[in-house]
């Protein structure tokens, strides 16, 4: 037989042993309902609170625990995370440059500027070869060298603006100068050669 049943099989049978004790024997609360079920049936209930929880100090401790973290990690700090990031991302916009999409990126300019300096040490080391060699032919070859540097100019010019349509001319401008270059270190080439010839036939 179920609680439920000899509970209810007590209080409704006048002749039931409970049933006729004084009505201050009845359960009043949570807590005497709890005693007259462990007396009808053996089984033993913890000290509880309202309807039923149990004051255990390990329930309390999960139960405490569990409030302070819905309390720190509820809805609350979910929209102060959610106002951060879009803080975050409205900020970001605000600093990004409306560049078109034929823009260099980063990378490539590094490229773009890494060549024109690395060109510039080339003039400068031909030079001083020149100077200490008494060979004064090499200082040709950095002289040779210039057209070509000035077609670098014009191409990062170009870039900078973005491939300007109104720019054009410097495209057409870096093929002369790039060409032109080419036949001038060709000549200082050659006159390198001639000058070395020369040397070695006075030896």
């Amino acid at each position: 037989m179920s609680l439920t049943s000899t509970l209810f099989h007590s209080f409704s049978n006048p002749k039931c042993p409970i049933s006729s004790s004084s009505s201050s024997s009845l359960p009043r609360s949570a807590t005497d309902f709890a005693a007259s079920s462990q007396a009808l049936t053996g089984i033993r209930f913890p000290r509880t609170i309202g309807a039923g929880l149990a004051l255990d100090s390990k329930t309390m401790v999960v139960l405490i625990g569990t409030g302070l973290t819905l309390a720190l990690l509820g809805p609350e700090s979910a929209a102060a995370t959610a106002a951060a990031t879009e803080l975050q991302s409205l900020g970001a916009s605000s600093l990004q440059f409306n560049e078109p999409q034929n823009a260099l990126s980063l990378p490539t300019w590094a490229i773009h500027v890494s060549s024109v300096v690395e060109w510039i040490t080339a003039m400068a080391l031909v030079w001083q070869y020149g100077e200490k060699s008494g060979n004064e032919s090499w200082k040709g070859l950095s002289w040779g060298m210039v057209p070509l540097l000035g077609g670098a100019f014009c191409a990062c010019t170009w870039h900078f603006f973005y491939n300007s349509e109104s720019l054009e001319v410097l495209v057409a401008l870096q093929a002369i100068l790039t060409a032109v270059g080419n036949a001038t270190m060709c000549i200082a080439a050659f006159r390198i050669y001639k000058a070395s010839q020369e040397r070695s036939s006075k030896l």
